[in-house]
């Protein structure tokens, strides 16, 4: 759950809403890959296709969270960044490490038994630049999809390794949140050109190949919309309106397919007005706690589900003698779904959360242990 001290100003401790989104945007991304999987004469809904730029909406949710956790600490000079980096660290690695392990096993026993796969995708430096996180940071023909979308996560962990002059700069327009998020929305059109120029692609397709040129802008974003969110308290029927119309306007961009960067754009006012439930005391069954878990649970779905459709392809044309190219049926694909949603719940209770204490807890006795005598 999002959540800081209850002495915290302006938004409550608990952002429940958001935390409930991270759910239905991990939900989008498996979906989205699922569609590429089934039988086109199936159909094709434009706005699970779109689902995939919910990494976007990610990335500012990143930025206007960690505005939220660690904004006070750093206007009050007391935030730490050695800390800070500890903090991240936890929250990414434990997972990082179980899943591209869990892959490395995968690819092990398929290179003994001599099933194959693509070892283009599968190499020796793609699995050091994945372990170490900067598989996106430099420029690629190849994809290092080692784990599928842990490419989010190097992204994510440039955006930490530069948060002191994210939050630096945030702080010094707290009283001009509109300058702040002009000044994103300019870099992420600067960014975007030259991606294009570069790249021949928009700023949204950017992954593997210097993806973390796509969360720069973002994130920046991110911390803005909490800026405007912080100075903002609606009643009840205005913020339920909000964000009923801002996730409207969103799916029906989507439906339409409208371009990349529309879409990521309007994914911003949905993130800013359903924090601003939680200002007007209106979350509702976005607080459910079933949902709740379940947007705890998303980094562990994101995260799993590609390994799991490869595995399960991959044993299913061993098994039947077949392409592992196959299309899979719905009925496939729901069980897979199931299943895939258990490993991730695992994975949340029994390695994410664990793992993420056992690190804090590790640096904490450290600091604490007293300095051997002279």
């Amino acid at each position: 759950m999002t959540s800081v001290s209850p002495t915290h100003e302006g938004y409550p401790a608990d952002l429940m809403a958001l935390t409930s989104l991270r759910a239905f945007l991990a939900m989008g991304v498996v979906l989205f890959h699922y569609q590429l999987q089934w039988d086109p004469a199936l159909g094709y809904s434009p706005i699970i296709e779109r689902s995939r730029l919910g990494v976007d909406a990610f990335f500012m949710l990143s930025g206007f969270i960690l505005a939220h956790v660690y904004g006070p600490a750093f206007a009050a000079g007391t935030f730490s960044y050695r800390r800070f980096l500890v903090a991240r660290l936890a929250r990414l690695y434990p997972l990082h490490l179980a899943i591209l392990g869990g892959v490395l096993i995968m690819v092990l026993g398929a290179s003994i038994s001599g099933v194959p796969f693509d070892l283009s995708t599968y190499t020796t430096e793609g699995f050091f630049k994945t372990l170490f996180l900067v598989q996106a940071w430099f420029p690629s023909e190849i994809g290092y999809n080692w784990s599928g979308p842990s490419w989010s996560l190097s992204a994510e962990w440039f955006a930490y390794l530069l948060f002191p002059a994210y939050a630096l700069l945030s702080i010094r327009m707290r009283h001009r949140p509109w300058f702040l998020l002009g000044l994103g929305i300019v870099s992420y059109v600067v960014i975007d050109a030259a991606y294009v120029s570069t790249f021949g692609k928009v700023l949204p397709r950017a992954e593997d190949d210097m993806g973390i040129l796509r969360i720069a802008p973002a994130f920046l974003i991110g911390m803005a919309l909490y800026g405007l969110g912080h100075r903002w308290r609606w009643s009840r029927p205005v913020a339920i309106a909000a964000a009923l119309a801002a996730t409207l306007v969103l799916l029906g961009a989507m439906q339409l397919s409208l371009d990349d960067r529309i879409i990521v754009a309007l994914s911003a006012p949905v993130i800013l007005t359903w924090s601003l439930l939680a200002r007007a005391d209106c979350e509702g069954p976005l607080a459910a706690p079933a949902l709740v878990f379940a947007g705890e649970a998303s980094f562990a779905l994101y995260l799993v589900h590609m390994p799991v459709l490869v595995a399960f392809k991959g044993v299913v044309a061993e098994l039947r003698g077949i392409d592992s190219a196959f299309r899979i049926t719905p009925v496939e694909l729901a069980g897979l779904f199931v299943v895939t949603a258990l490993i991730a719940a695992a994975l949340h209770l029994l390695v994410e959360k664990p793992g993420r204490t056992w690190i804090r807890r590790r640096f904490e006795s450290r600091r604490a242990r007293p300095a051997a005598p002279a």
